[in-house]
């Protein structure tokens, strides 16, 4: 694990270490295993409020007792993955409905409003929203943000930076505020929002939103302050992307 997540879990009071006398953190075997623990529950969807609560019974070392304090926050992130999944799958048909318009024999002359996809946007003028991201409960007073770590190994971070660059060469983006904005085809809204999906289980700092709007695909990507060189890393700039001639 990075050691910016370290000092993160440091700094809310989850981990403790010692440090050396050449001002290094150590860690002993009970700080090891509580990290695993913190981590098993990140993996699962804790937010870090319910991880903490977790630990206050996980110290006591009773299993049954854990398991039955674990049991409703499980149920609880079951319910918010069946909704995203739910969403994500008429998200889905919509854009196969509209792939089948366009692959169908198109009309003569220009598109009118009797052009198939054009009257499919007519009934649902609204942009499609999709987001990828932890979902929040009601606003607390200073809510927690996600640790600035990544669960991928130095090896697959390199793969999923040469997808993430293979999948949105070519296209325009601009700098927004604590993000990128990338413009695409609608036909890869598929390909994204899977990549997407896997990007945000191993680095939950990074918020997704995906909308179809004007015939294409407007790609957001955001990151805390702090992982704004990851972010360059892993998505690049605008100015990088010209350089680039992308």
């Amino acid at each position: 694990m990075k050691a910016t997540a370290l000092r993160f879990y440091e700094q809310v009071g989850l981990l403790s270490s010692r440090r050396s006398e050449s001002g290094y953190r150590l860690y002993d075997d009970e700080s090891v295993e509580r990290l695993r623990f913190i981590s098993s529950g990140k993996h699962l969807g804790l937010p870090l409020e319910e991880i903490r609560a977790l630990l206050r019974v996980w110290e006591d070392g009773l299993c049954t007792d854990v398991r039955e304090r674990l049991r409703p926050m499980l149920l609880a992130r079951i319910g918010e993955a069946d909704e995203r999944a739910a969403e994500l799958e008429g998200f889905t048909g919509r854009l196969r409905s509209a792939l089948a318009e366009i692959d169908g024999p198109p009309r003569p002359g220009r598109c009118d409003p009797g052009c198939g996809f054009l009257r499919q946007r007519q009934q649902a003028p609204t942009p499609v929203s999709v987001e990828f991201g932890p979902r929040r409960p009601a606003p607390a007073p200073e809510p927690e943000p996600a640790p600035i770590a990544c669960t991928l190994t130095g090896d697959e971070q390199a793969g999923r930076v040469e997808q993430w660059r293979q999948l949105l060469a070519g296209a325009d983006v601009d700098v927004i505020a604590g993000g990128l904005r990338f413009q695409l085809a609608a036909d890869l809204a598929g390909r994204v929002a899977e990549l997407a999906a896997a990007e945000q289980r191993c680095c939950a700092f990074f918020e997704f939103a995906m909308r179809l709007q004007g015939g294409g695909l407007q790609f957001e990507v955001r990151a805390p302050a702090q992982a704004a060189p990851l972010l360059a890393e892993v998505f690049g700039t605008a100015d990088r992307r010209h350089e680039r001639g992308c």
